[in-house]
């Protein structure tokens, strides 16, 4: 099959991903704004789409698709996309599923170091004249603690090898779908525990698991009252899998120790979210992906996708596979 090769890109993506397109004899479609009302307006013309996260593909969306076979997403999630939808109309849909893993595993360790070492305080006490808080509030080590791990994919276990590795910490990992195969890979240093034991053990927990309706609310208040109260959570997978209030009441009563969002039920956050009042608790806008090294090269996985479904290739990293057959 010969393609006119219209890809649309409903928001700018980084000049090397776009000159690769361009590269490759591809017709770029860019939308003045990404807003769901211009997306419908140039969809029709296009056979591919390199999407980022500012819009989300539904089912009305995908239908006005009337020449798309494929979606290439520059992220690792495609939660932005309706699978079923894009399945039942012939959609492929492909992510950069790896590209980010070293930078979010980062992001994770730099946020768990952080409330180890009570960044955040001591910078404030510093810069308020408490410099004798150096006597008085003690960070702790690393060393030897237990790093927890919600999901055992590809962040998750970079995380662990990080953490055991560097700091001689013991691992243990909650993971229902993780196959028994590669499990024991790593049941040498790592020990596959049920959701409570996790909690019950963890000096740290990080959560990698997608948001699923299995998985939201997955952390709520009963969660935070079996973890130890010097414990530390973070999440840099997506909102929504920790109950927001519950964490709130268990930070103001001490029920944990600190957490690290990276990711929120609402994002951008409201200015009305009680964790914005929360000393103990780390919070960046949904960046952890978003090193300049790591935006190259989700985009550029984004776009590579794209030129190899023109060349007649097998695509890869499919998140709809059902729609190959």
């Amino acid at each position: 099959m010969s393609y006119k090769k219209t890809v649309l890109l409903p928001q700018p993506i980084e000049q090397e991903a776009e000159q690769y397109l361009l590269d490759n004899g591809c017709e770029l479609i860019k939308c003045s704004e990404c807003t769901v009302e211009e997306v419908s307006r140039q969809l029709p013309e296009a056979e591919a789409v390199v999407l980022r996260t500012g819009i989300k593909f539904t089912d009305e969306l995908i239908s006005k698709g009337t020449n798309l076979k494929t979606i290439s997403r520059t992220g690792a999630g495609v939660d932005n996309v309706d699978l079923k939808s894009a399945t039942e109309n012939g959609v492929i849909v492909s992510s950069s599923l790896g590209a980010n893993t070293d930078s979010v595993a980062e992001h994770a360790l730099a946020m768990i170091m952080s409330l180890t070492k009570n960044l955040k305080m001591l910078d404030n006490e510093v810069r308020n004249k408490g410099f004798r808080v150096r006597y008085t509030n003690p960070s702790n080590d690393m060393g030897g603690k237990v790093l927890g791990l919600l999901g055992f994919g590809r962040i998750g276990s970079r995380l662990a090898d990080i953490c055991y590795n560097s700091f001689n910490c013991r691992i243990i990992a909650h993971d229902e779908y993780l196959p028994d195969e590669v499990k024991k890979k790593y049941e040498s240093w790592v020990e596959f525990v049920d959701l409570e034991s996790v909690l019950k053990q963890s000096d740290f927990v990080s959560i990698h698991v997608p948001l699923t309706e299995a998985t939201r609310d997955m952390i709520s208040y009963g969660s935070f009252k079996m973890m130890k109260n010097t414990s530390i959570i973070v999440n840099t997978s997506r909102g929504g899998i920790i109950n927001e209030p519950d964490l709130v009441k268990a930070l103001t009563e001490d029920e944990i120790g600190g957490a690290g969002l990276d990711v929120f039920n609402s994002e951008p956050v409201e200015d009305d979210n009680p964790l914005l009042k929360v000393d103990n608790v780390i919070l960046t806008p949904h960046t952890a992906a978003l090193t300049k090294e790591c935006v190259v090269r989700m985009a550029m996985g984004g776009v590579k996708r794209v030129v190899a479904f023109f060349n007649g290739e097998a695509p890869e990293k499919v998140a709809n596979p059902d729609v190959l057959k």
